[in-house]
């Protein structure tokens, strides 16, 4: 039986990507973005406030280089990944879990909405 592990986000960057090298020079990259569902009122009047979701993005080699030249906190990215879960313990022994997006594509995402003054 097949299955599939695709993940499809339209967010802004939280922070700016903390990028580092790891063996032979292999560069990773890590930041937060942001997605949101819109607020909105129910037909008896009740207001649902807007919702933001963070997920914890990682990029890998030759994407990674690009993110730390081009990306900066608040850009528009688009992104296509995988969902990754991994685990470790915390200064207390306490096993903690961590979900993460690991980016296959990576997208600036421009404006093109321009003003007229």
């Amino acid at each position: 039986m097949a299955s599939v592990n695709k993940v499809i986000l339209l967010g802004n960057v939280g922070k700016d990507p903390d990028v580092r090298y790891v063996d032979a020079g292999v560069a990773v990259a890590q930041f937060p973005l942001a997605t949101s569902d819109r607020s909105y009122t129910l037909p008896n009047g009740t207001e649902v406030p807007e919702r933001t979701e963070w997920h914890n993005i990682v990029i890998w080699r030759k994407q990674a280089e690009f993110v730390e030249k081009y990306v900066h906190k608040g850009d528009q990215l688009y992104i296509e990944g995988k969902i990754h879960t991994r685990s470790y313990d915390d200064k207390q022994g306490v096993k903690r879990y961590i979900t993460e997006i690991w980016a296959d594509q990576v997208e600036l995402v421009r404006n093109t909405t321009q003003s007229n003054g």
